[in-house]
C-alpha cells in the first residue's frame, strides 16, 4: 500500500478574463479576421490567465503541509482542484482517502436550512453516512459554540458562526486528509487556537492536513513542511521554517507601501467600509521600510455610508508571527456620510522586526469593519550586527489614542 495520500502532476489551471457575449460580425470584419490571424490568435491569448502553471508536488500520509504565497498566488485554486470543486486544465491530482475541505465561509451550507439541518447536509457532502454523523452530532455541536441558534437558519448567522459550525464538521468527520484554508481569520483569537489545536489532534491521528495560512506563527506550530506559491508555480518546497524565512525576505522587497483594504471582511454592511493604508515618514515620503529608531506614520482612508455617532478607528500592529504589538486608535467623532482619513503616528522601541497591521472600525464600541494582516513595514537594523528584535508574552505595549478622524 502507497504510504502517499496526496500526488499533483503537472497541475495548471487556466482562466479567461475580459469574457463578453460574442457580437455579430461583419463580413469585412470576418475577412479582415480570416487574413489576419496571428494577430486574432495574440489577442486571443491575452484574454487567459494562468492560476496555476505545472505545480507538482507530493504529500505523504500523516503529513501537515502549509501552503504559503501572497493573494493571488494560487492557493484556494490548489485547494479547490484537490478538492474537486474545480478541474484542472491540465494535468492530475490523485488523492488517497476521504477528504475533508472548508475552503470558503459555509462552503456546502444550504442558507434556508438550520445549522442542524446543514451538519447532515455537508455530512453527506462529504460521504458520510447517517449513523455516522449522529455519532458525531453533539461532540460538533460542542466544539462549534452554536448550540443556541442550532435550530435557525444559517442565512441568520455571523460569519464567525458559519465558520464555528463548518470548521466543526469537516473536522469531526474524520476525513483521511483534511484541507482548510485562510477562512479561520474569521473567527476570534480563542477560536482560531481551538482550531488549531484540532488540526493538531488530526495529524497526530495520523491524517493528512492541507492548511493555507498567512499566519506564520500557525503554520510553524502545525505543518513541519510547506510549500511556497507564486504566481500559479511552486517556488519552493522546504521546511516551514525555512519557506517562511524566504518568503518575507522577497515580500519586503515588493510590497507596497499603500495597501488597498478588502470589502469583503465587512461585518456592518450598511455603515461603512476601510479602503487603504498608506504608510509614510515623517516627511510625507511614502515608505514601507525604516531604519531602527525613526518614526513613521499610517494613514487610515475609510468611507461611511450614514451618519454614526462615537466612530472610532484603530491600527494594531503584529508580528508575522502573530502577537500583538501596539494597538493605536483615534478619538471617538460622530460621522456623516463621506470619505474620511486618520493619522497614526507609530514610534516603537524595537530592533530589527517585520511588521503587519490590523484595522477595526467600530460605532458605539461595536465592531463594523475589521480586517489583520495587512501591508508590510520593516525596521532593519543601522548595522549588519543588529540582532532582530524577539518578543517576549503575547504583548509589548497596550498602545495609546493618538489619531484624529478627519474628512476629505
Amino acid at each position: 500500500m502507497s504510504d502517499t495520500a496526496i500526488r499533483a502532476s503537472n497541475l495548471s489551471k487556466r482562466y479567461r478574463i475580459g469574457l463578453q457575449k460574442a457580437r455579430y460580425r461583419t463580413l469585412r470584419e470576418s475577412i479582415v479576421e480570416k487574413f489576419s490571424g496571428l494577430a486574432r490568435r495574440e489577442q486571443v491569448e491575452k484574454e487567459y490567465f494562468w492560476a496555476l502553471r505545472d505545480v507538482e508536488f507530493e504529500v505523504k500520509k500523516g503529513e501537515s503541509l502549509g501552503i504559503i504565497g501572497r493573494n493571488g498566488a494560487g492557493k484556494s485554486t490548489l485547494l479547490k482542484i484537490l478538492s474537486r470543486i474545480t478541474r484542472p486544465t491540465k494535468g492530475r491530482a490523485v488523492l488517497e482517502g476521504r477528504i475533508g475541505s472548508l475552503l470558503e465561509v459555509g462552503t456546502g451550507f444550504h442558507p434556508e436550512l438550520t445549522g442542524r439541518e446543514n451538519v447532515y447536509l455537508n455530512g453527506a457532502i462529504l460521504g458520510m453516512r447517517r449513523t455516522e454523523i449522529e455519532r458525531k452530532f453533539d461532540e460538533i455541536v460542542a466544539f462549534s459554540e452554536v448550540e443556541q441558534f442550532l435550530d435557525t437558519p444559517v442565512k441568520r448567522y455571523s460569519s464567525g458562526m458559519y465558520v464555528r459550525l463548518a470548521f466543526a464538521v469537516a473536522a469531526h468527520l474524520e476525513p483521511e486528509i483534511l484541507m482548510v484554508d485562510e477562512v479561520l481569520s474569521v473567527g476570534d483569537a480563542e477560536f482560531q487556537k481551538k482550531c488549531l489545536g484540532k488540526m493538531s489532534d488530526v495529524a497526530n491521528e495520523g491524517r493528512t492536513v492541507l492548511f493555507v495560512s498567512h499566519n506564520m506563527g500557525a503554520l510553524k506550530t502545525l505543518c513541519t513542511k510547506s510549500l511556497l506559491l507564486d504566481n500559479g508555480t511552486i517556488q519552493m518546497v522546504d521546511e516551514t521554517s525555512k519557506v517562511i524565512e524566504y518568503y518575507l525576505n522577497i515580500r519586503s522587497l515588493s510590497t507596497n507601501a499603500t495597501v488597498e483594504l478588502p470589502d469583503s471582511v465587512r461585518l456592518g454592511k450598511t455603515i461603512g467600509r476601510g479602503l487603504s493604508l498608506t504608510i509614510e515618514d515623517v516627511a510625507g515620503k511614502k515608505r514601507n521600510a525604516f531604519k531602527i529608531g525613526e518614526k513613521w506614520v499610517v494613514r487610515l482612508e475609510f468611507e461611511i455610508y450614514r451618519k454614526i455617532k462615537n466612530c472610532v478607528a484603530s491600527l494594531g500592529l503584529t508580528t508575522v508571527e502573530s502577537i500583538s504589538l501596539i494597538t493605536y486608535w483615534s478619538k471617538p467623532a460622530d460621522l456623516d456620510k463621506g470619505r474620511y482619513y486618520v493619522d497614526f503616528e507609530c514610534d516603537l522601541p524595537l530592533k530589527a522586526a517585520h511588521l503587519v497591521m490590523d484595522v477595526t472600525l467600530s460605532e458605539r464600541e461595536m465592531l463594523f469593519y475589521i480586517v489583520r494582516g495587512k501591508g508590510s513595514i520593516e525596521i532593519s537594523p543601522v548595522s549588519d550586527g543588529e540582532q532582530p528584535y524577539r518578543v517576549a508574552g503575547s504583548g509589548l505595549l497596550l498602545g495609546n489614542q493618538n489619531g484624529v478622524i478627519h474628512q476629505f
